[in-house]
């Protein structure tokens, strides 16, 4: 099968509903020529990319990423051939959104979609936040998502603001088999000997929050493996056991590979959605925010590693 925009849409369609049956409504086709469809595209691509239960459907870790993309692409080609709106009555120019490497992305957009539909979205993967703000700076995207770490937040000038989302904790992904995996927490220190996977510097602060977390922890990495891409194949490398990697804190591990906080909580990330004033009235600002927080509220629920954390920080003696 040759993968076209129509089987993106599907999927963009899908996700969005939580359900097949719904996805085929809004499209105005019949439910087993979705079923049918869809199950093309799984075999297209290898493998599941939504999971079924009694309430519905939700896109595995590896169906979320290919979802973004999809929507991606989507507002790619939507725009093409497309004349600028400005001044035109009744026609609303698209809100340019930009976002680093972050899984609130695809919830953050369908949100918008429910909370503001009449609000067309483009979005595009900017991994760098400090080319982010540059690009907000330069008026060439109106909202983004980006991030940054304690004691080292993203500066710009006043035609900008942000807004935190969550500052959340770092975890770290082994094997399954990996000998740290035993306790509730991994001390970092016990990690020295092993080979790690980094993404590359983001003009915001990592991966040099690492490297100190390391250096106070009392070693320096002995293999480091750049990587920036897909978050099943970095799974599967690990579950080899070909190196350890920091994640983020949501998450959802493959088989044979573990997601652990680390102890003490050496490295924390900041998650911040920033706009232009000029661009961006004050309603759809605030409806980005709840998107994005309501988006983060759902990777939580289904992150029970993180769960557990937040229980055992945060719980109170005799409560």
């Amino acid at each position: 099968m040759e993968l076209e925009l129509r089987h993106l849409r599907v999927l963009c369609a899908i996700a969005d509903a939580g359900s097949v049956g719904r996805a085929a409504s809004a499209l105005r086709y019949s439910q087993p020529a979705v079923s049918t469809q869809l199950r093309r595209i799984e075999r297209h691509f290898g493998e599941p990319l939504f999971e079924r239960g009694a309430l519905g459907v939700r896109p595995t870790p590896y169906g979320a990423e290919v979802v973004a993309r999809a929507r991606d692409v989507l507002a790619r080609a939507d725009a093409i051939g497309r004349r600028p709106a400005a001044g035109v009555p009744g026609v609303r120019r698209a809100l340019r959104m930009a976002s680093t490497n972050s899984p609130m992305l695809s919830g953050t957009v369908s949100g918008m979609r429910t909370r503001l539909p009449d609000v067309p979205l483009a979005v595009s993967s900017v991994y760098a936040s400090s080319r982010i703000v540059e690009l907000l700076e330069e008026g060439a995207v109106d909202a983004a998502i980006a991030a940054d770490y304690p004691g080292m937040e993203l500066r710009h000038s006043a035609a900008v603001t942000h807004r935190g989302i969550v500052t959340e904790p770092s975890f770290v992904a082994l094997p399954a088999g990996h000998r740290a995996t035993r306790g509730a927490e991994v001390p970092l220190a016990e990690l020295a000997g092993d080979a790690w996977f980094l993404t590359p510097d983001d003009g915001a602060g990592w991966p040099g929050v690492f490297y100190a977390a390391c250096a106070a922890a009392g070693f320096t990495p002995v293999a480091v493996h750049e990587f920036l891409g897909d978050q099943r194949q970095l799974q599967s490398m690990i579950a080899d056991g070909l190196g350890v990697s920091v994640v983020q804190a949501t998450l959802r591990p493959i088989p044979r590979v573990m997601v652990k906080p680390l102890a003490g909580t050496p490295l924390w990330c900041r998650y911040v959605l920033a706009w232009r004033h000029d661009t961006v009235a004050e309603e759809v600002a605030e409806a980005l925010c709840r998107a994005a927080t309501a988006a983060y509220r759902d990777l939580v629920a289904g992150s029970p590693h993180l769960r557990a954390w937040a229980a055992r920080m945060w719980s109170v003696d005799g409560s």
